[in-house]
């Protein structure tokens, strides 16, 4: 039997993560998935009104945008900058950390690890499947949570189907073809426009908070 890692890879593109044991994207999932089961265990028990998560969003997407958008690229011709390297353990417990937030609001994570590891240097041809095959399984998982929990409650616990699955056809286009172009497009172009988008989000959730 072929190895699925592979397959995954050879979908996305020669140059990805997923495909490397143990690879970023399990380490990704060891994070989160316990993460977004736990938020959305405390989303439903402990905050079912809460809108200071709003602010909290914001307040971590906004400068991340900025610090994306406007740092400066590596110039052509010179050599480029190492990435940071993150450690394991660090990066597991901010992926559980985001997985939480994500479990707590709807927040996909990879709109938040997604940013913080291409500012760190990481190529992202290389962030973007492992960033995606995250949010798959923690996407599942949450949707999974929240129909345990409805059974038990009698509020607005359970997934709203109908947007649920028009969204999901939006962004599994939108991710096929950011995938097709991705290597068409330079990693200052990529980053850039990372920022841009970070920041709208960011001011989308500040707009609510404050609304």
């Amino acid at each position: 039997m072929p190895d699925p890692g592979i397959r995954v890879g050879d979908a996305l593109g020669p140059q990805t993560l997923v495909d490397r044991p143990p690879g970023l994207a399990l380490v990704l999932i060891a994070g989160t998935l316990p993460g977004v089961i736990t938020g959305s265990v405390i989303r439903v028990e402990l905050l079912p009104g809460a809108h200071v998560f709003d602010l909290v969003v914001a307040a971590v997407l906004v400068p991340l945008g900025g610090w994306l958008a406007l740092t400066r690229p590596t110039r052509p011709g010179t050599e480029p900058r190492p990435a940071r390297t993150v450690p394991r353990p660090v990066l597991i417990l901010l992926a559980a950390l985001v997985g939480c937030v994500g479990g707590i609001y709807g927040i996909g994570g990879g709109s938040i690890l997604a940013p913080i590891l291409i500012g760190t240097g990481q190529p992202p041809r290389e962030v973007a499947p492992a960033s995606l095959a995250s949010t798959f399984v923690t996407s599942v998982a949450g949707v999974i949570t929240f129909l345990i929990l409805s059974v038990h409650h009698h509020g607005p616990v359970a997934p709203d189907w109908p947007t649920g699955i028009a969204l999901g056809i939006g962004g599994l286009a939108g991710a096929y073809t950011g995938a097709r172009i991705q290597h068409r497009l330079p990693d200052t172009t990529i980053r850039r426009m990372m920022g841009v988008l970070v920041i709208a989000i960011g001011a989308r959730y500040l707009w609510s908070g404050l609304g």
